[in-house]
């Protein structure tokens, strides 16, 4: 049998969202228990997708698997405070990958560079090619920047996008960007309110007042309109539309699995 590991951000889960729910090869889903799952798994029960949600303690290493076709997904959300330290990131998912390795068939990631954090996570991890591949999401052979970059489809596509808000400071909010917010910017806590006026303060000072809405075209995560509607009217921003998409998500998605010998169809 075949288990392929997504290890991802929370932010990402509506494109493995996505994959799963148009994979008709994936046999088995599991999501290992951790701190950022809950919302994931309300979601697969929402498409009616069946999967365990075990402790990794408690998941088979591969030599231990039954020796057929099943091709199995496993996937481990790290915690999203994380993003805010470089060094802890790649700290934190180099040790999740050794942990992961002795389950896993391949490790596929759900992240980009990420302040350079993880530039070298694929070569770091070569010795383990022929057994474990480990991959970071690429368009090409270049690793993307971050969430937004592989969502809106290159580091160029990105660059220029910039460029064009370069007149005024833009938050990028994805669906999932934008319903954790508050968690991402601290304002979800007893002192909010103080920590909301500090923020308009620093909006001020470094110039941002928009808030770019990038639409997926992923329907999982609800009141994408409304949150944006709400973030803008807080900090007195613009909102703009942009178009994002899923091609590099897919594509690396379906790299691994040739990679790993899964020929079914997706």
């Amino acid at each position: 049998m075949t288990l392929m590991t997504i290890l991802s951000c929370k932010i990402l889960q509506d494109e493995i969202l996505h994959l799963l729910e148009n994979d008709i090869s994936v046999d088995e889903i599991i999501v290992v228990k951790g701190n950022e799952e809950t919302e994931f798994l309300a979601k697969l029960d929402s498409l009616g997708l069946e999967y365990s949600n075990p402790e990794i303690n408690d998941i088979p290493v591969i030599s231990e698997r039954d020796n057929n076709n099943k091709f199995s997904i496993m996937i481990y959300f790290m915690e999203l405070a994380l993003h805010e330290f470089p060094k802890k990131l790649k700290a934190g998912i180099y040790e999740t990958i050794d942990r992961l390795t002795p389950h896993s068939s391949g490790i596929l990631l759900f992240y980009g560079l990420c302040g350079n954090a993880l530039s070298n996570v694929e070569k770091d991890f070569d010795d383990q090619e022929k057994s474990c591949p480990v991959r970071i999401l690429k368009y090409g052979d270049r690793i993307v920047d971050d969430c937004i970059g592989a969502t809106l489809g290159s580091t160029d596509v990105y660059l220029k996008t910039l460029k064009q808000f370069s007149d005024k400071g833009t938050f990028f909010f994805t669906p999932m960007y934008a319903h954790s917010w508050r968690q991402i910017m601290r304002v979800d806590s007893e002192e909010a309110g103080q920590t909301i006026e500090m923020l308009k303060e620093m909006n001020k000072i470094t110039g941002y007042k928009r808030v770019a809405k990038i639409k997926t075209g992923l329907p999982y995560t609800k009141a994408f309109d409304d949150i944006v509607d709400e973030f803008a009217e807080i900090f007195d921003f613009e909102i703009h539309e942009i178009e994002g998409h899923q091609k590099i998500f897919q594509d690396c998605y379906k790299s691994m699995k040739e990679r790993l010998a899964i020929h079914r169809t997706c």
